[in-house]
């Protein structure tokens, strides 16, 4: 009988595989899947933000966040589009020489900024939606508070962060990629990205929506009141906040998924890829 996952060292081929797919990806498809991955994430981070913005219990709070927010990759994952994060795996093709380096950053510059764009729409699309004037506008002060705690985070902790969360989520896009069903998919995408969304990790994708609804927010004064902050706290909810975060987060993202995920596999399962691959060429040719 055939097994309905795949064994770790299969998952590394089909991982390698994707990375040289997505290495010759044209521009337009490249930007088009990009905006929709960004787009999927920020909608992930706003329904989390209507489902803890008046829980007060802090624990309680992040876990339906957690619960909430895994929307996004799922719809990635079994939808199609390109995440920045997810593509970190795709150093796994340069370490094993199948995709070069420059393919690689051309991907991931493409794929980046597309995501940014996608995040930016659905923030300006929530803000004029109305949505954030949710319990009395409690909604929309809550979001400029998240953004402000974003903005204000110190190099060395967003970094770290960075490296926790893309590594769960790499993991959740390579567990996912054992099931050859969409349930599993499902699963196995929801639980890693929960548990990084309830620890507070820091997600560079997700932080572009979190970041510039804040800002989009902080232009309507009634939010602004709802927030409660200090004109320092709401200093940091601006384009200086946005890019102070973005820039350790993306780097730790980095980190966690390209050398941490990728790079542990590459060495793992080294000394059996010619087994593996004979295995699986012989599997696909029934």
């Amino acid at each position: 009988m055939e097994s309905k996952i795949l064994k770790p060292a299969e998952i590394r081929e089909i991982t390698i595989k994707a990375g040289e797919t997505k290495a010759k990806i044209g521009l337009s498809q490249g930007i088009i899947l990009g905006i929709l991955a960004g787009a999927f994430v920020a909608i992930g981070g706003a329904v989390a933000s209507v489902g803890t913005h008046s829980i007060t219990n802090v624990g309680l709070s992040k876990l339906v966040g957690g619960a909430l927010f895994p929307i996004g990759l799922i719809l990635v994952i079994i939808c199609g589009a390109e995440l920045f994060t997810g593509n970190s795996l795709m150093f796994l093709g340069v370490l094993e020489g199948r995709v070069s380096f420059k393919k690689l950053l051309r991907n991931w510059i493409i794929v980046y900024i597309s995501n940014f764009v996608g995040a930016i729409i659905i923030s300006f699309l929530v803000f004029q939606s109305g949505m954030l004037n949710l319990s009395g506008r409690k909604l929309g002060g809550s979001v400029i508070k998240v953004a402000a705690a974003k903005g204000g985070l110190s190099f060395g902790p967003a970094f770290a962060s960075g490296i926790l969360c893309n590594m769960l989520v790499c993991l959740a896009v390579w567990g996912a990629t054992a099931s050859k069903d969409v349930i599993g998919k499902v699963v196995m995408s929801w639980f890693p990205v929960m548990t990084f969304v309830t620890c507070g990790f820091e997600h560079c994708i997700a932080n572009m929506y979190f970041l510039t609804v804040g800002i989009f927010a902080k232009s309507n004064v009634a939010y602004v009141q709802a927030s409660g902050l200090t004109p320092e706290k709401l200093a940091l909810v601006s384009g200086k906040g946005i890019f102070n975060n973005l820039l350790p987060v993306t780097l730790g993202n980095i980190v966690g998924g390209a050398v941490l995920i990728a790079g542990a596999y590459f060495l793992a399962y080294k000394s059996n890829v010619s087994s593996v691959n004979n295995s699986y060429s012989a599997t696909t040719n029934k």
